[in-house]
């Protein structure tokens, strides 16, 4: 993994745009949705720049950029059409920590902007590592019209509520088992039902556990995608090998992790209501399965 994707907290951001043209216009466009202080330096600027200025949304500087206009810089965009300027200041930015991105020149980035789709507070970031950036595109254009544009008022509810849900719900595993009844009610709308769903969700927060089984000569990308939510809750993995970084890819990323457990701690945490992986052998799996009926056994291309 070359890039590594982060979401940076915009807030106290200080970011500076060189060059004031077409391809700055269309950085703008996605910057300008943040709370980042935005500078713009070029000596021609276009009409879309400009309504920015005048919006009062960035500062515009109407003159050629200098290496003392880095000074107290967080991150450089360098949007110009002259390459040895651009190469310039991507060198002295690096010199001083600062990040950099030089549009066409994936050598000179310390960063790139992946394509986003903007939900308010959720955000979802595609990134072909400059590879495929048409590809990205066509991803994105089919994730917009797959995620509801009502999702951004749905998490204002929800982020209004988080309060709220900690106080009446101290326990974490009540808390994420309340949100998950909530988003099963609910689904990815936000409408008059939503308060009713919420309110709803408080209530019956038991649940019963989950025993997953994987045997480790099932190759990973045959598993089957409805296999994919059950991975997605896990609390606990449990395998006496290391598990292959392509099944690590598919399960909750927070899950804890043990090494072989005995029957009994096994049913113990199913009574509780943990959710487990456990991934062995096809001997080790076939012994589960007889003795623990209710457990999932996932093989390729079926439950």
């Amino acid at each position: 993994m070359q890039y590594f994707p982060l979401f940076v907290d915009t807030q106290s951001l200080h970011v500076l745009i060189v060059g004031a043209g077409e391809v700055a216009s269309r950085k703008l466009d996605l910057l300008a949705r943040t709370e980042a202080n935005i500078r713009v330096i070029a000596p021609v600027v276009c009409d879309e720049v400009r309504q920015y200025a005048q919006r009062g949304r960035i500062t515009l500087i109407e003159r050629q950029v200098m290496v003392e206009d880095l000074d107290k810089l967080d991150l450089l965009y360098m949007a110009t059409a002259d390459d040895e300027l651009n190469r310039t200041m991507a060198i002295h930015a690096k010199a001083h920590g600062i990040w950099v991105n030089v549009v066409d020149a994936p050598s000179l980035c310390r960063f790139i902007t992946p394509s986003i789709v903007d939900r308010g507070r959720l955000q979802v970031a595609i990134s072909t590592a400059g590879a495929a950036p048409v590809f990205a595109r066509e991803l994105r254009s089919r994730l917009e019209t797959w995620l509801a544009p009502s999702l951004s008022e749905l998490f204002d509810f929800i982020a209004e509520r988080r309060v709220d849900v900690q106080q009446r719900l101290p326990i974490f595993s009540q808390r994420k088992l309340f949100w998950e009844q909530f988003f099963n009610a609910n689904g990815d709308r936000y409408d008059a039902e939503t308060q009713f769903h919420y309110d709803n969700s408080f209530n019956n927060l038991c649940s019963t556990g989950e025993i997953i089984l994987i045997d480790n000569e099932t190759p990973v990308q045959l598993l089957p995608i409805a296999a994919m939510p059950l991975l997605q809750r896990l609390d606990l993995l449990c395998s006496e090998t290391p598990l292959p970084t392509s099944l690590l890819e598919l399960v909750r990323r927070d899950a804890s992790r043990s090494e072989g457990l005995p029957l009994s701690q096994i049913t113990e945490h199913y009574q509780q209501g943990d959710r487990l992986l456990i991934y062995g052998s096809p001997e080790q799996v076939k012994q589960l399965v007889a003795h623990f009926p209710m457990a999932k056994h996932i093989k390729a291309g079926s439950l």
